[in-house]
């Protein structure tokens, strides 16, 4: 298992500063939440983790690799995979669909294997069918496993876009977000999903949301973002008590 570290990050988008000399590290099996108002930096932590950004300065290492200014497939291929604020999942496709496309990267053959449809690829074929129906079991989705995306409720589609991101296998697991526009019921549902899925599955579980009461519930650590500057880090019962954070993020005394 690997730490996923942040060493002094800074990320600039010509006069604008996203992340301000960032740095924290995130130890396997934690379950380490980002907190901060909108537009502090959050997204821009992910991004710059699973390489749709490459940081200005500094370094992002997952274990022993610098992953910096790899590609997202080679950072999905080192183990990292992660969900998105706004779903992006294929909304024509079904749900088995979906998570069999994260899959993928399980796949042993190539195109002529494919053409041929060979023992090989059968064989990888039911392998990666296995690993979507045990996820979909997993995220109490079964009666929707043949259903379209676009034709499910939204707290259902937030399930499978974690389902996608759980059949890559990964080590470590960013979920942006995944509470976001739910009631009550779904965030209660998603915060158990996460806590299961930490425990049972014994993944490293890096999470952003705006949820307070979830992620106070939730998390083992926090570090709380403020206009892309680090402004505390620990336990939640310590952040929660952090006066700086109050100031700029709880608005509470």
């Amino acid at each position: 298992m690997s730490s996923l570290k942040f060493d002094n990050v800074t990320l600039k988008f010509g006069g604008i500063t996203a992340l301000n000399n960032v740095s924290f590290e995130v130890k396997p099996k934690t379950l380490y939440a980002i907190i901060g108002p909108n537009g502090a930096g959050k997204t821009s932590i992910f991004n710059c983790i699973s390489g749709i950004y490459r940081p200005t300065e500094g370094d992002v290492s997952f274990g022993d690799s610098n992953i910096k200014d790899l590609r997202p497939d080679q950072v999905a291929e080192l183990g990292i995979a992660r969900t998105f604020q706004n779903i992006e999942l294929f909304e024509n496709m079904t749900v088995l669909d979906n998570i069999l496309i994260g899959a993928h990267r399980h796949l042993n053959y190539g195109p002529i294997s494919s053409l041929l449809y060979t023992k090989k690829t059968r064989k990888s074929e039911l392998a990666a069918r296995k690993i979507a129906e045990e996820i979909i079991d997993f995220l109490e989705i079964e009666q929707f496993r043949y259903s379209y995306i676009l034709s499910l409720p939204y707290g259902v589609q937030k399930r499978v876009e974690i389902g996608r991101a759980l059949a890559l296998n990964p080590e470590v697991l960013l979920l942006d977000e995944p509470a976001a526009g739910m009631n009550n019921e779904e965030t209660e549902d998603i915060a158990r999903f996460i806590i299961d899925i930490h425990e049972e599955m014994g993944k490293t579980i890096i999470l952003v949301d705006h949820d307070m009461n979830m992620v106070m519930d939730i998390a083992e650590e926090v570090m709380v973002l403020n206009f892309g500057e680090k402004l505390a880090e620990g336990r939640p019962e310590e952040i929660v008590k952090d006066s700086k954070v109050i100031d700029a993020y709880l608005g509470v005394g």
